[in-house]
């Protein structure tokens, strides 16, 4: 369960992300996905590639990137954007671990995945 807490979405316990994996938050404006990479270090970003729309949650998650699983563009989950010769981003949300739980900026959340 979602629970606010001023300007901070509550959407789970950290031990709930797999390392090397992610987890969907979904919202009136769209899926999030938290990923948390291999080292620990916890990362949300809209779960929409910016190539097709392709779900880069369910990619593969290596160092502090993601690959998307329909056209294997590489997105950087520390700003979002496209790596190598592909441009493009997705919009990162601000995400802060308090007492084991995760917290997403509300305002980010409502405000949408557009920049």
């Amino acid at each position: 369960m979602n629970a606010m807490f001023g300007e901070w979405l509550d959407v789970g316990c950290v031990d709930e992300v797999p390392a090397r994996g992610a987890r969907i938050v979904a919202t009136g404006q769209g899926n999030i996905a938290v990923f948390k990479a291999a080292d620990g270090v916890l990362f949300a970003l809209w779960d929409r590639c910016p190539h097709r729309g392709g779900p880069l949650s369910q990619g593969i998650i290596h160092g502090h990137a993601v690959t998307c699983p329909l056209h294997n563009w590489v997105i950087s989950l520390e700003t979002g954007n496209a790596q190598g010769a592909d441009a493009g981003c997705v919009r990162k949300l601000p995400l802060k671990v308090d007492d084991g739980r995760i917290h997403l900026s509300a305002n980010v959340i409502a405000a949408g995945p557009g920049k």
